[in-house]
């Protein structure tokens, strides 16, 4: 009973989150089927005539262009490979560098250096014709040497102008002009099940093309997996790979709906993209300041559930009356929470007059505020009805280890 009720418990200790606040044709008698594809695109026309001969007289047929090979003829030259390298070092444990050690051992003993040089790839798209790129922070991050590679085969040399490792969002630039760069589509306003195509250098083989759809959108980084970011997530079945990191998730009109960058490991058919709309905010304000200023209130939250209901009660002798809701299981010291009055055991309902079910709801509504803004948060505390205001923080950097 009790490895299941530790059980019900991590289960519901996982949704926690602070609020730190990325076609073809078929032929068949004289029937000519063309697949949805070939009609994906608005106002394209491009067209190639095949002639049949016959016994009796020839045919031509004209045949739509595949849409996917005209968003690659169009995007292709905009995206770019990144190879970024940095030094760090290796930890030789002292013993190795004993002189008596060395003596003893001799030319048994290993010969480590101290620093050793780490090198990634990763791809980029440029969005704008002088030369800035955006891509994945991870690709980046920390980096001594960045490379940039156009499809071309010109190379130039990188400058990181600013990273956000919270939405994984990076901005890169390079000395040159007349670049082709994309058109952004509104991620806002993406469906699930519209044509998706994801283009990118997966293994180090470069300029890959892959199809799928979206496949859903909305997806918090509890449910990826990283809940160290604070992004909501497209889901597409297009593939993505390793390398594909900072690649250009495309609609059918050759449009950029989001950023490539994460892949759930073992899953197939699965993987993610930064909505454009907020990588190109956060692009933004990389190159406006360097860096990200990120909204911050400063609780750890779980949405309200039958079993968290119970648990709590059992092992922290805290009752909740709510039945739905968000609870602030703790509160950050010295946060713009703590300094408004927030307690452990409250249960957020509202923001700003909106009813609120599900933790991510409370990250969107911090996100969207401006630092040095106030929320009004309608509370239930000790079965009694409150409000408060709370005046929005900047997210305290992370530590050095």
């Amino acid at each position: 009973m009790k490895t299941e009720s530790t059980s019900i418990w991590k289960q519901a200790t996982t949704s926690l989150s602070l609020v730190l606040l990325g076609g073809g044709i078929a032929l068949g008698g004289n029937y000519l089927i063309s697949s949805p594809e070939s009609f994906a695109r608005e106002g394209i026309d491009s067209a190639t005539t095949v002639e049949t001969n016959t016994d009796q007289e020839d045919i031509a047929i004209a045949v739509p262009q595949n849409y996917v090979s005209d968003v690659v003829n169009r995007v292709g030259d905009s995206v770019v490979r990144i190879d970024a390298s940095r030094t760090v070092a290796t930890n030789v444990p002292a013993m190795f560098n004993d002189p008596f050690f060395r003596n003893f051992f001799g030319s048994q003993m290993p010969n480590i250096p101290d620093e050793q040089i780490q090198r990634g790839m990763g791809s980029g798209f440029v969005v704008s014709s002088d030369g800035l790129i955006l891509t994945n922070a991870h690709v980046v991050e920390g980096s001594d040497t960045v490379k940039v590679t156009l499809k071309d085969g010109r190379s130039f040399d990188g400058e990181v102008m600013g990273t956000d490792s919270l939405t994984d969002v990076a901005v890169i630039k390079i000395e040159a002009e007349e670049l082709p760069a994309v058109t952004f589509a509104d991620s806002e306003e993406l469906q699930p099940g519209e044509w998706a195509i994801a283009i990118g250098n997966p293994l180090g083989l470069d300029n890959t093309v892959t199809t799928g759809i979206v496949s859903a959108t909305g997806r918090t980084s509890a449910q990826v997996g990283v809940a160290d970011k604070r992004v909501s997530f497209i889901q597409t079945d297009a593939a993505i790979n390793p390398g594909n990191s900072g690649g250009p998730l495309l609609n059918a009109k050759g449009e950029v709906i989001g950023i490539n960058t994460a892949i759930i490991q073992n899953a197939r058919g699965i993987g993610f993209a930064i909505p454009v709309n907020e990588a190109r905010d956060i692009a933004e304000e990389l190159i406006a300041k360097g860096k990200v200023e990120h909204p911050f209130l400063g609780i750890q939250m779980a949405q309200i559930t039958p079993d968290l209901k119970q648990e709590l009660s059992r092992q922290k002798s805290l009752e909740v009356e709510a039945n739905e809701g968000i609870l602030i299981v703790e509160v950050v010291p010295n946060s713009p929470a703590e300094r408004a009055g927030l307690r452990s055991g409250d249960v957020i309902q509202e923001i700003e007059g909106n009813s609120v079910t599900q933790a991510d709801e409370v990250q969107r509504a911090v996100a969207k505020t401006e630092v040095g803004q106030e929320l009004t948060l309608g509370l239930q505390r000790d079965n009694k009805q409150l409000e408060l205001d709370v005046r929005v923080g900047v997210l305290p950097e992370p530590q050095q280890r």
